[in-house]
């Protein structure tokens, strides 16, 4: 059995979980969020936590990965899940104009990205983007989908990264 899988969550007071054969639906103060689960996979309540068990022993790789996915539902209603991308480079920008998100990369034009209805975003200072979302699944992906306009290179150091992100820096040519 899965040693992350064993390990009950926790589920807080404000947070309400209902569970059906096939689905659950986690509610909290940040939004609603639902999940199917596998006919494999049985899920229990018991008073203010949840157990994630095993119907056949055979599919254990599943075990920990809805565990893990149950918390991140619990987690995100409750508290909301946070990244922040750094814009690096002259001229880099970023705005938020109504629904769209609008980048200056050093293109001969602004990207333009629509911001889904779950996630919250807040530019500061023109080079730091604050991404917030219960969900954490859509978070991630709408952060890597904005980094991918501009990876950062490891010759001078340019492009989007995550907040403590390292940058292996390389030399380059070397003159004569």
């Amino acid at each position: 059995m899965s040693r992350i899988g064993k390990l009950p969550i926790s589920v807080p007071d404000s947070v309400d979980v209902n569970l059906t054969d096939s689905e659950i639906t986690v509610k909290g103060k940040f939004g609603t969020l639902q999940t199917e689960i596998p006919s494999v996979i049985a899920v229990t309540q018991e008073e203010s936590t949840l157990k994630v068990s095993l119907k056949e022993e055979k599919n254990k790789a599943m075990h920990g990965l809805y565990r893990t996915l149950i918390n991140n539902m619990v987690v995100g209603v409750s508290e909301q899940f946070d990244l922040t991308l750094i814009l690096k480079g002259v001229g880099y920008r970023a705005a938020v104009q109504g629904k769209q998100l609008v980048l200056n990369l050093g293109y001969s034009h602004p990207v333009n990205i629509d911001i889904p209805a779950e996630i919250t975003v807040e530019v500061v200072q023109n080079t730091t983007i604050n991404l917030k979302s219960c969900d954490k699944e859509l978070l991630g992906l709408f952060a890597a989908n904005i980094r991918a306009w501009r990876q950062p290179e490891p010759y001078k150091g340019k492009g989007i990264l995550y907040k403590g992100e390292q940058i292996i820096r390389k030399a380059g040519k070397s003159g004569k």
